[in-house]
């Protein structure tokens, strides 16, 4: 499963790429010429996807090219290298940049004591919260530059870069898929909405530029993974909603299965569970669209509560007023299940006897 299974994933580790004199030859010698990763099963189960190795490879050189404006002399990642994202941010983009490299599964172990002045952190959306909580270790550096790919952005991304300085902390965010890999990049501001900007080597397809409204994101790309037994397609529909600002912009309106329509009012779940963040004291919380007899589309909450915390310490009246309607239900969970990089899985752990109606 991807280039990183195994130990690779489940334990800490630190490669010197720095004192490597060819790091492009040493990867491709290692690897297989084709190479397979699997879907995150965020929409349905999870498929497999070929790549070929020169195109895995010249991926992580677009990253790494996002990073190296700010001169990174070192990486952490805490993005487990078996889906594409990880692979290319963690194993890869360090070799691209020729910096030491530390990985750190769940943050197992500290962080990195060495003493360089500008690093780059591989993210996913729960690491912020673990950066603030190790913000003396970001506030002793001259730069950090946070790579981040997945999911949506949480609230504890602007308390970070607020806590640490914008000057000091900049955050790059990278946008695509499994099936078309890196699709477009933005260099992320907490006080104003960036557009997205395709890859170089990306387009939009035609269609894109005649919709008069938001439409699903179809874009062509050289790197496109296949199946086993197929060939790379001309073009890749994704499941993301988006409007085009530009011949090679679009604003992002919302994944496909994240948007639902609950008694007319549209909503974006995404958003949603951001703004819950920001006023629910728990673990973790989740939208889950649903089917609804009555009214069609429907969401159900779900809320992982604090130890030693119930879910009348959750906050729950002042969550429905940020959702703007009731759930049709509120479902207290162990724990949600999430992708590696953030997000909702389609099965959720759902105890019925935990049901309860919104108040």
């Amino acid at each position: 499963m991807g280039i990183g299974a195994g130990a690779t994933s489940d334990t800490a580790w630190h490669v010197r790429w720095d004192k490597v004199d060819d790091a492009e030859r040493l990867v491709l010698d290692a690897l297989p010429e084709m190479i397979d990763f699997h879907t995150s099963g965020t929409t349905g189960p999870s498929r497999c996807w070929r790549r070929i190795r020169e195109k895995v490879w010249a991926e992580a050189g677009l990253l790494a090219d996002l990073l190296r404006p700010q001169r990174p002399e070192a990486l952490v990642s805490f993005v487990p290298p078996v889906h594409l994202y990880g692979a290319l941010a963690t194993m890869l983009v360090p070799a691209r940049l020729g910096i030491p490299a530390w990985y750190r599964p769940r943050v197992v172990g500290s962080l990195p004591a060495a003493e360089h002045g500008r690093w780059a952190v591989v993210a996913t959306p729960w690491i912020f919260s673990i950066l603030q909580r190790h913000l003396p270790w970001v506030l002793a550096k001259e730069k950090v530059t946070i790579l981040h790919g997945g999911a949506m952005l949480p609230a504890t991304a602007t308390d970070l870069v607020v806590a640490a300085g914008a000057d000091r902390t900049q955050i790059v965010e990278v946008f695509g898929c499994t099936e078309a890999g890196g699709v477009a990049y933005r260099r992320w501001r907490h006080d104003e909405a960036v557009p997205w900007t395709l890859f170089p080597d990306v387009t939009f397809d035609d269609s894109m530029y005649t919709a008069v409204e938001e439409t699903e994101l179809a874009v062509h790309s050289p790197r496109m993974a296949f199946p086993p037994d197929g060939v790379p397609p001309e073009m890749w529909v994704l499941d993301d909603h988006v409007s085009v600002v530009g011949d090679r912009q679009f604003r992002f309106d919302g994944r496909r299965n994240r948007l639902v329509n609950v008694n007319g009012r549209r909503m974006n779940l995404d958003d949603i569970e951001t703004s819950l963040r920001s006023v629910m004291d728990v673990v973790d919380v989740a939208l889950l669209p649903v089917a609804d007899r009555m009214v069609g589309e429907h969401v159900d909450l779900l809320v992982v509560p604090r130890p030693g915390r119930t879910l009348a310490d959750a906050n729950l009246r002042e969550a429905i007023a940020v959702i703007g309607v009731r759930p049709r239900s509120v479902h207290v969970v162990e724990h949600i299940n999430r992708s590696e990089t953030g997000k909702l899985r389609a099965v959720q752990p759902m105890p019925s006897p935990n049901a309860t109606p919104a108040p």
